[in-house]
């Protein structure tokens, strides 16, 4: 038994290291005096300082936030109500809806990508609309953002007893206060859960967001695809520090907020 303990640890040991090494390692070397290579020169901060001078960096990190702000705000709104929906009302079609909710989950981003830019290009050539840029990347990711929070959310309602809603409605609540004053409260952590996987969906997406960019909405996964074709930088990597920070940072507040919530 102690030997299926240590090998466990082991394995365990072994997968962590094989997952965080890598983040390890962009750290470290933001810190990497050598500005090519990654032979180590010494410690610097050199490059954290230099940041606010690299405006093409920090042009594609605001676009980078905005594009997934945004497009998890849309993603969460519709993809909150298409999940209530498919777990509290019937009507026609609406096993088949809940089947083709997994189909953008299961398909290559690839397809997606090239799929959603002869979209754009179709709608461009007949209506005029739909020019490639930040508008059209929103658009797409707003796309395979949906079902991921669809599916969280009606999984969370699914753990909810109905007859709480009954009661409400016993005590003489609408629909609407019934949903305001109890559904959506007991739901929240499924709605916040599908927004953070959504938020993070679209902050590392590089695939969906290099078809269906334009001129002037390069993001940060784009860019450093770009500079990894000439070599990446220190400055790429402080500026990916940053955002591991902040991505932590946010991680920690919103299971604080919920065990709060909960508690």
């Amino acid at each position: 038994m102690k030997r299926n303990t240590t090998l466990l640890r082991m394995v365990a040991l072994a997968l962590f290291l094989f997952l965080y090494a890598p983040i390890v390692a962009v750290v470290v070397f933001s810190f990497n005096a050598a500005r090519f290579g990654t032979g180590w020169k010494g410690f610097t901060l050199e490059w954290y300082a230099s940041l606010p001078g690299n405006q093409v960096a920090l042009a594609a990190a605001w676009n980078t936030f905005l594009l997934a702000l945004c497009s998890t705000a849309i993603a969460t709104f519709l993809g909150t109500l298409l999940g209530y929906a498919l777990r509290r009302y019937e009507f026609p079609g609406r096993r088949l809806l809940g089947r083709l909710l997994h189909v953008p989950v299961f398909v290559p981003d690839i397809i997606m990508a090239v799929s959603l830019l002869i979209f754009f290009g179709l709608v461009r050539k007949w209506c005029g609309l739909f020019e490639l840029g930040l508008g059209t990347m929103i658009v797409a990711h707003v796309t395979f953002q949906i079902p991921f929070v669809a599916i969280v959310v009606r999984s969370r309602l699914a753990g909810l007893d109905p007859w709480l809603e009954e009661a409400a409605h016993d005590l003489g609540a609408n629909a609407w206060q019934t949903f305001r004053k109890v559904t959506l409260p007991l739901m929240l952590p499924g709605v916040l859960a599908g927004a953070m996987l959504a938020f993070t969906m679209s902050l590392d997406d590089f695939v969906v967001s290099f078809f269906t960019s334009g001129p002037g909405s390069q993001t940060l996964p784009i860019l450093i695809y770009g500079s990894a074709r000439r070599g990446i930088t220190p400055d790429i990597n402080a500026l990916s520090t940053l955002i591991i920070v902040l991505s932590a940072l946010a991680t920690v507040g919103v299971t604080l907020l919920q065990r709060k919530r909960e508690g």
